[in-house]
């Protein structure tokens, strides 16, 4: 099992940056495909970007392309999420996720879930 924990979640202004981590510990990391989705309060959890074992097969979903950028570190453990000209409706719960095989964009298939790092984008 992996456990992960996200951070550098925080309120910020529209336009404005974050960078978000999810550390992993407790499995090898490597092993696994690796996503952010995230939620609005009163809505489904969406998907926003994931990436694949080796870091080398990135994909963001259409409201985020072109803001965000998402890597990883394997050997820090660690997955990022950068985003860029930030909007209100950015605003949400972001939750990183962890599962074996290919990325996926639907969150059943995800076993593993960080507890959540809330940014909020004021207009």
């Amino acid at each position: 099992q992996v456990q992960l924990v996200e951070s550098g979640g925080g309120l910020v202004q529209a336009g404005g940056s974050l960078k978000l981590s999810c550390s992993a510990s407790g499995d090898t990391f490597s092993a696994y495909a690796m996503s952010w989705f995230r939620q609005a309060p009163g809505k489904e959890r969406h998907f926003v970007s994931s990436i694949s074992q080796d870091g080398q097969t990135p994909d963001l979903a259409d409201p985020v392309l072109g803001r965000f950028t998402v890597y990883r570190d394997n050997a820090r453990s660690t997955l990022y999420l950068d985003m860029d000209s930030l909007k209100p409706e950015d605003t949400a719960v972001y939750y990183c996720a962890a599962h074996f095989g290919s990325p996926s964009r639907d969150p059943s298939k995800y076993n593993f879930w960080g507890q959540g790092t809330q940014v909020t984008v004021s207009s």
